[in-house]
């Protein structure tokens, strides 16, 4: 079997594990290498923390040329209002996997304090609904396979509320949140293959060092999930004039079933790590274009090789500067 057919083979069966019932994983929420420039998708406190009117547009097709790989766009909106002193955010997102389908809104809402002269603490709340709907009747299982759980297709809408806190300044910012606090079931079955929305957590941390024209923006995000464990994503960014920046991130998954378990493979906990690749331009004091490559390893096979298969993740972001003064240069988180 040639190299090209076993990395094919490899994302079939991942591809396969996120449509099937209670022996498969699932990752569930939105996934982003570029998060530290889509925080609004993670903590609702981020809404109104770059003090001007902030459109943000992310699009992410993972496994490219794999049929039914995940595709994710997302389109935030956020501005500070009565002086400040609030945060006001509006988020839409449709995520695609193999037969299920994501699309949302959700509406934030961060209470800013002032800390100090430089400091902001944000309390956040966010609240909305998401259409799920998995196709399971067009699954093809072969002539000779059956599962009750394909039977009929399943459609919801589920309502969610989180909450995150988000600390920040010019120079750093840290966050924990939890995006959706309720856990929605996403079938009717009692038995071991109920599906449901698992819990996440998240917390974020970046800062920037250097005043001069090199400057080095290290951040993180550690993300827990019920029953999944700890993931982990490590990013270094290196700014050129506060005009171009390079970065490299790793990223440390485990999967989880529906259930709520670590997924296994012979014995061996589930994994789907990448090193991605990132380029951001600032073209002006309002524009900025960000772009990502992830090249991804796992290990349903034996090599545990990165593999050639390709995940593109394109950013645009714009701000609307009420004047001039408003508009930091340059705005790192």
């Amino acid at each position: 079997m040639t190299n090209l057919i076993k990395q094919k083979c490899t994302m079939l069966l991942l591809l396969i594990t996120l449509i099937g019932s209670s022996k498969t994983w699932a990752q569930q929420d939105k996934l982003f290498s570029q998060y530290m420039f889509n925080m609004m998708a993670l903590n609702p406190a981020y809404a109104g923390s770059r003090d001007v009117l902030s459109a943000t547009a992310l699009y992410r097709n993972q496994w490219g040329g794999m049929a039914g790989a995940p595709q994710t766009a997302t389109f935030s909106i956020d501005m500070p209002v009565n002086r400040e002193r609030v945060g006001l955010g509006l988020q839409l997102f449709n995520d695609q996997i193999g037969l299920e389908n994501w699309t949302g809104a959700m509406l934030s809402y961060a209470f800013r304090i002032k800390i100090g002269e430089r400091s902001t603490l944000a309390l956040g709340l966010q609240g909305g609904a998401m259409s799920f709907r998995w196709d399971l009747a067009k699954a093809n299982l072969g002539n000779n396979l059956s599962d009750p759980a394909f039977a009929s297709n399943v459609s919801k809408i589920l309502p969610n509320f989180g909450t995150g806190i988000y600390l920040s300044n010019d120079r750093s910012y840290l966050g924990i949140s939890v995006p959706y606090l309720i856990e929605n079931n996403l079938n009717d079955y009692d038995n071991d293959q109920r599906a449901k929305v698992r819990r996440h957590y998240y917390g974020v941390a970046g800062f920037v060092i250097g005043r001069n024209n090199v400057k080095l923006k290290p951040s993180m995000m550690a993300r827990y999930v019920n029953g999944a464990g700890l993931s982990l994503d490590g990013n270094l960014n290196l700014w050129f004039n506060d005009r171009i920046a390079f970065g490299m991130s790793y990223r440390h998954n485990r999967f989880s079933t529906y259930a709520g378990k670590i997924q296994e493979i012979d014995g061996s906990v589930l994994k789907g790590d990448a090193l991605v690749g990132m380029v951001e331009l600032q073209l002006s004091d309002q524009f900025r274009l960000g772009y990502s490559y992830d090249w991804t390893r796992n290990n349903l096979n034996d090599s545990r090789k990165f593999l050639n298969i390709p995940t593109h993740e394109i950013m645009l972001r714009y701000e609307f500067g009420f004047s001039k003064s408003k508009i930091l240069t340059p705005r790192y988180f």
